[in-house]
């Protein structure tokens, strides 16, 4: 996700009104530049929105390691995450695309669709043993347009000192979840944090609960969707849930955990640095699902790295080298350490799982993780909206789930 950039409604729909123009026969701008045809060195232009340290020197460390091991030099080049795509869809337009492109997963679809992206397995590009939805979250009429080394989602974080004291158990079902969030609001702190803000960060906040209740991203509208808002709704109307958390973002109710204003949070693994700066005795665990022995459905985050249509095949053989180096098994662990985050490979992540307890939270998820854009690829944004108006109206606007679902759905 969703740590890195939340893509706003303004954005998406700029991308939409560019999207039709053709992009099947761009080339690079720097096509011929560096090209010295089969074999022999290149340089290429490695592009992504990773501008902060750490993430920034763990990127480009990993970036030149590659090159140096397929022989070619390379230009790095950072956007920040909330001009990449206005960014990437100007390149592709003006021929000037670079020759690997880093992309959030859920805007691989749109960007696939356009033709700007070159389908992967040409170059022997393997996806044996990755998780299921790593694999279709980088996949778009059948095809694979990209490959990701790493992922995160979001789990229940708990401080371990508050339950103790309490006598109670890190929660497993919805009913624990509301019993125990209820029993942990007292002397104006909460039982639980989560962001219901009206964007797609809510949207993602949400959807281990709508997923998990059997709710469909074609149609919202439906006794399974409303059964999962339900539940946010009543945690709200008792008070275990802060009123302010319509307006929170991730990073806000990190600090709410943090400043012990609440015992459990829902979150990503990007919070583990700043966790251990605050020197919370904390753990994570899969957020509850509706029944006890049903699955957490929960969303697939992460970024996706893809061979753009540039025209030179010698260099974008060359970029595919750069992709498989960037997934290989040993970089995905280091990817994995160095980032907070977990391998996309089913059995690496379970080994690195079993390095950490609070890591082990999340790569139990690994299996199981859902694409955004799986069932719907470039059209997620709408439905993404969809959601998070509905739970705004039913949380702020006193709507039943019902009949917010249903409008939101309809609108």
């Amino acid at each position: 996700m969703a740590r890195r950039r939340v893509l706003t409604t303004a954005l998406a729909a700029g991308a939409a009104v560019l999207l039709p123009f053709s992009l099947a026969a761009c080339g690079g701008g720097s096509s011929d530049e560096g090209s010295t045809g089969s074999g022999g060195s290149a340089k290429l232009t490695i592009q992504d929105y990773y501008n902060d340290d750490p993430g920034k020197t763990v990127w480009e460390g990993v970036y030149k390691a590659c090159a140096q091991t397929a022989g070619v030099e390379i230009d790095i080049v950072h956007i920040p995450g909330s001009d990449l795509i206005a960014k990437v869809l100007q390149q592709a337009q003006s021929k000037t695309m670079p020759d690997v492109l880093m992309l959030d997963n859920p805007d691989l679809q749109q960007i696939a669709a356009s033709g700007a992206l070159a389908d992967l397995s040409q170059f022997d590009v393997s996806t044996d043993g990755y998780a299921d939805g790593i694999v279709k979250a980088s996949t778009y009429d059948g095809k694979l347009y990209g490959l990701q080394p790493i992922t995160n989602s979001i789990a229940l974080f708990y401080n371990k000192k508050t339950l103790a004291d309490a006598g109670i158990q890190p929660p497993q079902t919805w009913d624990e979840l509301k019993t125990a969030s209820a029993a942990l609001t007292k002397d104006g702190k909460y039982g639980l944090a989560l962001s219901a803000i009206n964007t797609y960060e809510g949207t993602w906040q949400f959807l281990p609960f709508f997923w998990s209740a059997g709710g469909d991203e074609k149609d919202i509208n439906t006794p399974e969707a409303a059964k999962a808002l339900q539940l946010w709704v009543d945690m709200f109307k008792a008070g275990s849930i802060s009123q302010s958390a319509v307006n929170w973002t991730q990073a806000d109710v990190n600090d709410q955990f943090k400043a012990g204003n609440a015992a459990m949070m829902v979150n990503g693994p990007w919070q583990f640095p700043s966790l251990a700066e605050s020197g919370i005795d904390y753990g994570v665990v899969p957020i509850p699902a509706p029944q006890a022995g049903e699955p957490t459905v929960s969303p697939l985050g992460g970024e996706t790295w893809t061979v753009p249509e540039t025209g030179n095949k010698d260099k974008q053989a060359k970029a595919a080298e750069i992709v498989k180096c960037i997934n290989s098994d040993d970089n995905q662990k280091l990817l994995a350490e160095k980032n907070n985050t977990v391998p996309t490979k089913t059995a690496i992540a379970e080994e690195y799982g079993a390095t950490n307890p609070a890591v082990k939270g999340f790569a139990d998820l690994v299996p199981d993780l859902r694409a955004r854009t799986g069932e719907l690829g470039d059209k997620w944004p709408d439905a993404a909206t969809k959601i998070y108006t509905a739970m705004q109206e039913a949380i702020v606007g006193g709507k039943t789930p019902e009949q917010a679902l249903a409008d939101a759905q309809n609108g």
